[in-house]
């Protein structure tokens, strides 16, 4: 389970350090792919394997489940810890996200975010500021 909020630098060679807690479950293998809003999202090699499974039974009729497709698993690459528990963000990935040197490592449970740091406060600012409607929203859906 990853949970936690996390300030982390990635160097000029796109090196990441991922947070001491979630490398023991990491080193089984790993994938970093698009997220929405434009966020990375990095997933365990098991916790992937049922996502793109997911992914790719969309029915391929459909614009939007293809668009889906294409930007979750096109856009996904293999990614291993080095000695020092770090993972290369690919070129186009940073690009994606518009990560800089300074970023956010936010767990969710199955998957982790990785944020701009100044993106991840506009959101998070956004969000807090809506908490009591998205709270009232999902209420009515009986979370």
């Amino acid at each position: 389970m990853f949970i936690g909020e996390y300030y982390h630098s990635v160097d000029e060679k796109g090196r990441m350090a991922v947070p001491v807690k979630y490398r023991k479950e990491l080193a089984k293998g790993a994938v970093v792919t698009k997220g929405l809003e434009n966020c990375l999202v990095l997933y365990t090699a098991k916790e992937w394997e049922k996502i793109a499974a997911d992914v790719s039974a969309l029915s391929i009729t459909q614009s939007n489940n293809r668009a889906f497709a294409r930007h979750m698993l096109a856009g996904a690459m293999d990614v291993s810890l080095d000695k020092q528990g770090r993972i290369i963000l690919p070129d186009y990935l940073r690009a994606y996200g518009s990560l800089g040197k300074k970023v956010v490592v936010a767990g969710l449970y199955n998957r982790i975010e990785i944020w701009s740091e100044e993106v991840w406060q506009t959101y998070k600012k956004h969000t807090e500021s809506q908490s009591e409607q998205i709270a009232e929203q999902l209420g009515q859906l009986g979370v």
